[in-house]
């Protein structure tokens, strides 16, 4: 049987979304608080470059994949809400999570306070990246924030992405990276190995699963491989973009 990485671990294919699914089910009523623990809240500006570059507009079809809590999807729904709608062309924004208890999360959020406007245009699907529940060439734009490293073949899943755009569809992906800065990649080491599992244990009562989130960090591709990997997937006009060094980065494609 294949194997594949589990954090730091090796194990069979087969298994790791199940092992996936566990850390998000653990975690999923404390996943947007301790991103803005762990991130110091940057991760917002992270997702706000995202939704810059990806330029939503109205009349296009969205899908949100590992965006459980919705923060991706209502990030996109607000930029259409200062838009002109068009007519007879709207918008719906589908968000697809592997885990059911994250999709819960963002079900509730949208039903209330500020997100409230925009429940109708939001639809939550449960399913796999790697064989996406949606029909070939059925939307325009393909977001996937900080999940395509727990996808067990992350080419897999760059594929059904490729299946699922509409040609001349974009797909963006915001993923933790690699640091390209030489001082800040040995401070970063040292806050994500020795401070970051110990703020899972304290608020998150999970400290092994945060460790898990580290070293997935640690075994994905580094940004031109990645790169690389969307142009074996059928994607042209390829190019990303760093964020804080490198911490993190967006990589853009085009299905042409």
């Amino acid at each position: 049987m294949e194997k594949t990485h589990f954090g730091f671990q090796e194990v069979d294919q087969q298994a790791k979304a199940g092992l996936v699914q566990g850390v998000f089910t653990s975690v999923a009523g404390k996943y947007d608080v301790m991103n803005d623990l762990m991130s110091g809240g940057i991760h917002r500006l992270w997702k706000e470059s995202m939704i810059d570059w990806l330029l939503p507009r109205q009349g296009q079809q969205f899908l949100d994949v590992a965006g459980g809590t919705g923060d991706i999807a209502f990030k996109i729904a607000e930029r259409l809400s200062r838009r002109d709608p068009v007519e007879g062309q709207p918008s719906s924004i589908y968000v697809c999570d592997l885990t059911a208890s994250m999709l819960e999360e963002g079900a509730k959020r949208a039903e209330s306070g500020k997100f409230l406007p925009y429940r109708d245009q939001l639809n939550w699907i449960c399913g796999n990246a790697q064989d996406l529940p949606l029909p070939d060439k059925s939307v325009d734009c393909y977001t996937i924030a900080f999940g395509l490293r727990n996808v067990t073949e992350p080419l897999e899943a760059l594929k059904d992405a490729y299946r699922v755009l509409k040609p001349g569809g974009r797909i963006l992906c915001l993923e933790f990276s690699h640091v390209v800065l030489p001082i800040l990649d040995k401070i970063y080491d040292n806050y994500s190995f020795h401070v970051l599992p110990h703020i899972g244990g304290l608020v998150a009562n999970d400290k092994a699963s945060y460790q898990y989130l580290v070293e997935s960090i640690r075994q994905f591709p580094k940004q031109e491989k990645l790169a690389d990997m969307y142009r074996e997937a059928g994607f042209g006009q390829v190019s990303y973009r760093n964020l804080s060094g490198g911490i993190a980065a967006i990589h853009s494609g085009w299905r042409l």
